[in-house]
């Protein structure tokens, strides 16, 4: 390919919108185009990066026995009715009509229509085990997309499912699956890990995800040093042991005047009512917080979590905890409508399905039966001390939505905590039967008796994994991609307008092109200069640059590891054997 046909325009400033390295890079270097918020065009550039991480994945899922299948991203409401994700989904699905006024939607993924095509082939136990996937454009309506490619509303993205018998053949083609996404990640280049995560609305009885290590991932994971490592959403809390209530002291209501807060608070204990054991801390008191939870039909329900005042409410956490609903601010005009909530003095005494709100309350692990706290007493400018969980309020269960912090204990007992960010690049499920039920999706065992099918679904971002790849490697001056990915092996530049340098270029360009080589030769006229074609190699990223100067006469080129920036002068009989050391 010739630069001087290439379609392609890079830039020299960043998008406006642009708030990650990868989406600015892959911007100003022509890879994609933005068309509309979380839509992007792919140029010819990106398409072959991005053709290069599908050879990965079909590769490596061929190695495993997985045959590819491609479905329509048009899809009808039935079978997500069946399943109600037509409903679950709620805002995030793209819904329309054909012209008869069918509802249609855009798939924004293919469980139902993976189990309705094996029932609509398969009835016999012989028939299985089977796996099939697709790499298939997927939709969903984010609120708020954002960082280009790494969270769009359209996004391509391999999915593939299993169909067993029993458990054993799902924990089969699940470990296979596994071992599958581990070598299509190694064969990626980035830094990954693999975490225990949340099902979610998936379902499913285990979970994981492929995390790219990235400070900028919207992801946050733990890891200990004993090995353990999830998703915060994941993450259990080690509940302490209840308390024997004998000879605590009473509950007693207290004036804390001008203490909405917290921090206010702790400060008017330590004055007021100060300890004899030790100051008053954050994680004695216990904060309440209201959410409006929106759920898939539409209603709306107030909720209450009480977490211990030194933590704040997760949102993702918190997400994962009531999902499919969906986390709304409990407003001025919520507060309105609940006369028993005193804003800033809440405390549970008003809360619970049997208080005087009637709003369900739920509580961390950490409140167990004896522990003391300080909260609300549902009266402006006061508090309750020594309010005890099991002896003076009970709640209506509990929710794992308090932040994980660094240092907490993992609750496999493995050492203290650490927290890192990375993207999601995979998630792997252990479906069961949550789908094949809804859809009838069942077999004749080897005993003629019919049964259910049990599945397994497995995800890949592949155009997230193009942003993941660009995320973990570039420099000041632009991407950095490996040699598996790159667009091009070689990028040639012609360094000079002497017409023996330029003869030269077109000699080295055919030899490489010849002998196997994918080049992307710099052949623009001489008005672009010589630090224009610099700059723009180095931000299109191709690992090795060759340049064909004035060295030539001499039979010497220079050959630039874009990774290293190391340089080093070949002898032109000699460049095929160093380009492919």
């Amino acid at each position: 390919m010739r630069m001087s046909k290439l379609f392609l325009r890079t830039l020299r400033d960043d998008p406006a919108d642009a708030e990650v390295a990868s989406h600015k890079l892959l911007v100003r270097a022509g890879y994609v185009r933005r068309v509309a918020p979380g839509i992007y065009s792919w140029l010819p550039l990106g398409l072959k990066v991005l053709a290069k991480v599908e050879k990965i994945i079909r590769e490596e899922m061929a190695e495993i026995g997985s045959q590819e299948v491609r479905f329509p991203a048009l899809l009808p409401r039935e079978p997500y009715e069946a399943s109600n994700r037509w409903t679950e989904y709620g805002p995030n699905l793209f819904r329309l009509q054909d012209r008869r006024g069918n509802d249609m939607l855009l798939g924004p993924t293919h469980e139902e229509m993976f189990a309705l095509l094996v029932k609509d082939l398969y009835s016999s136990y012989k028939d299985l085990p089977l796996s099939l996937f697709q790499i298939q454009t997927k939709y969903r309506d984010e609120a708020r997309p954002r960082a280009g490619i790494l969270r769009g509303r359209e996004f391509i993205m391999k999915d593939s499912y299993s169909f067993d018998v029993d458990d054993a053949g799902l924990e089969a083609s699940y470990q296979a699956h596994r071992e599958a996404y581990v070598r299509i990640f190694d064969r990626l280049g980035f830094d990954y890990v693999i975490v225990h995560a949340d099902s979610g609305a998936m379902g499913g009885s285990a979970s994981e995800e492929f995390l790219a290590v990235s400070e900028t991932g919207e992801d946050t994971f733990v890891r200990s040093p004993g090995g353990y490592a999830a998703n915060v959403e994941a993450v259990t809390t080690i509940a302490p042991d209840p308390v024997p209530f004998d000879g605590l002291p009473a509950a007693h209501a207290e004036q804390t005047p001008d203490t909405p807060t917290i921090a206010t608070l702790v400060a008017h204990l330590d004055e007021a009512f100060p300890r004899d054991d030790r100051p008053w801390h954050a994680s004695d008191t216990l904060k309440n917080v209201l959410v409006m939870l929106r759920h898939p039909d539409g209603t709306r329900e107030p909720l209450a979590i009480g977490v211990p005042g030194d933590r704040e409410v997760d949102a993702k956490r918190l997400e994962a905890a009531v999902s499919p609903a969906e986390v709304e601010p409990f407003d001025e005009k919520e507060f309105a409508a609940n006369p028993a909530l005193v804003k800033g003095y809440i405390g549970p005494g008003a809360l619970g399905a049997d208080n005087a709100s009637g709003i369900r309350y739920l509580t961390d692990p950490r409140v167990v039966d004896g522990t003391r706290w300080v909260t609300g007493a549902n009266e402006k400018g006061s508090h309750v001390i020594d309010l005890v969980a099991g002896r003076d309020f009970t709640s209506d269960g509990t929710i794992e939505a308090a932040e994980v912090r660094a240092g907490d204990p993992a609750p496999d007992g493995s050492g203290p905590l650490e927290l890192a960010r990375g993207i999601e690049m995979g998630h792997i499920f252990q479906l069961g039967r949550k789908y094949a039920e809804v859809l009838d999706l069942k077999v004749l065992d080897e005993n003629g008796k019919l049964v259910t099918v049990t599945m397994g679904s497995y995800g890949v971002g592949v155009s997230r994994a193009v942003a993941a790849v660009a995320e973990y490697s570039h420099d000041d001056a632009g991407l950095i991609w490996p040699k598996e990915l790159a667009p091009f092996d070689v990028h040639l530049i012609v360094a000079g307008k002497d017409e023996t340098v330029v003869a030269g270029a077109e000699q080295v360009y055919a030899d490489l092109v010849g002998e196997g080589f994918d080049v992307l030769f710099d052949d623009r006229p001489g008005k672009v200069s010589l630090g224009v074609k610099f700059k723009d190699a180095e931000l299109v990223g191709v690992p090795t640059i060759v340049v064909v100067g004035k060295g030539f006469v001499d039979g010497v080129v220079e050959v630039k590891d874009r990774a290293t920036g190391e340089r080093q002068d070949a002898a032109l009989a000699d460049l095929i054997a160093t380009l492919r050391a």
